[in-house]
């Protein structure tokens, strides 16, 4: 039964992901306003992510300390603070900034928004994640259309941006009385830590699966548009414009996804998953004809789309009455991907050519077959599951 938080979850998801999404898409702008190299640029999401890293590692403490409902909705004011400090920016040291403390807000948002629906929806948690991530992809699809439309109308792609703090700010007024479902069992953090201490072998096993599958979905998403235009040879609006294809891709794949895990497990769905990124990547990547690389993208989008909501779930499976600490540390894991992978191909691509830079990608998915491979064996040989253990 999806109830009054379950809704705002699904709103929130897409106030973050909107705001996430946004950031790949107006960098050619950026760029061009302050005179960034790739490396400066990609500093922006790697300062988003490290917001995530911080909350990967505190988190539970913070949660523990506030407790989730006042980390539900003062992380979103935040978010919108953020959101228009890296808007005012004349300076990248002031858009990093900017960028950072979005980062922090929204990944603690995450972390209490996925433990209230792991629990509120404990026999039904890969279904609730992943339309909680249709959502995101839903309004994260909107950011680059909307960065288009208002740089091709001349209101400049601020406005696109602003947009959506001013829905955020009118949602608070009316529903912030709101509170989120607390855990099952109190405990204090002491305990929490304890208990964190002991997430099981098989949780680690998706947990590389997460960080591995995020690298993949944001070195297309933040530098996709930027290779749109430089190396496909598209005017710079219509670039930006056209991630909304690989977002679309997301969006469709998420769907069908979503019925999907209510008749099978989340990670007996990964390899295809897998498989369509295989197919729809190097078509983006070499194909010779625009239409061809707008192809590959939507196909590549089906597939990269639930790296992370199924991973999430499958890990969050192996961890059922812990969902606190399971979260936090998979904010962990996504910060990290998205911290490191994009800034690497950022001065991959500085020193020789983004379209070389890209290349990073398909060892990425090289080793996210294998991880597959190896964290299903993890339900079945013990002895391999010690590989994955790693320390919290």
């Amino acid at each position: 039964m999806r109830d009054q938080f379950t809704w705002l979850s699904y709103f929130m998801m897409a106030f973050f992901a909107y705001q996430q999404a946004a950031i790949g898409p107006l960098m050619p702008f950026l760029r061009d306003e302050l005179n960034m190299s790739y490396t400066v640029g990609s500093l922006h999401l790697s300062a988003f992510a490290a917001g995530s890293v911080m909350i990967g590692v505190f988190g539970r403490k913070i949660l523990a300390y506030f407790g989730r409902t006042r980390v539900f909705w003062g992380s979103g004011v935040f978010m919108g603070i953020g959101t228009l400090i890296f808007l005012a920016g004349p300076h990248p040291a002031v858009t990093i900034a900017g960028t950072f403390i979005m980062g922090i807000n929204g990944s603690a948002l995450l972390v209490v928004l996925h433990a209230g629906l792991g629990d509120a929806h404990r026999n039904f948690r890969g279904a609730a994640v992943t339309e909680a991530n249709i959502s995101a992809i839903g309004c994260a699809m909107i950011a680059p259309l909307m960065i288009g439309l208002a740089e091709s109308i001349g209101v400049g792609w601020r406005v696109a941006v602003i947009l959506i703090v001013f829905v955020y700010a009118g949602v608070w007024l009316r529903y912030h009385t709101t509170a989120v479902p607390p855990p099952p069992i109190k405990r204090d953090v002491a305990a929490s830590t304890a208990e964190g201490e002991t997430l099981p072998p098989l949780y680690w096993a998706y947990w590389v699966f997460v960080l591995v599958g995020v690298s993949i979905e944001w070195c297309v998403g933040f530098w996709g548009a930027d290779y749109l235009q430089t190396e496909v040879g598209l005017e710079k609006a219509l670039a930006s414009s056209l991630m909304s294809v690989y977002l679309g891709g997301m969006l469709v794949s998420r769907v069908v996804a979503s019925r999907l895990t209510r008749r099978y497990p989340a990670q007996a769905l990964l390899p295809g998953a897998i498989v369509l990124t295989a197919i729809g990547f190097p078509l983006f990547w070499l194909g010779t004809a625009a239409p061809i690389n707008v192809l590959g993208l939507f196909i590549a989008g089906l597939g990269i789309a639930n790296f992370f909501p199924l991973g999430y779930a499958a890990a969050a499976n192996a961890a059922p009455d812990n969902q606190d600490a399971a979260s936090a540390r998979l904010s962990l894991s996504a910060g990290l991907a998205i911290m490191i992978m994009p800034q690497v191909m950022g001065i991959v691509a500085d020193a020789v050519q983004i379209k070389t830079a890209f290349g990073v990608v398909i060892v990425l998915l090289v080793a996210l077959a294998v991880v597959t491979w190896r964290a299903q064996r993890v339900q079945y040989d013990e002895p391999m599951a010690q590989a994955f253990t790693l320390p919290d």
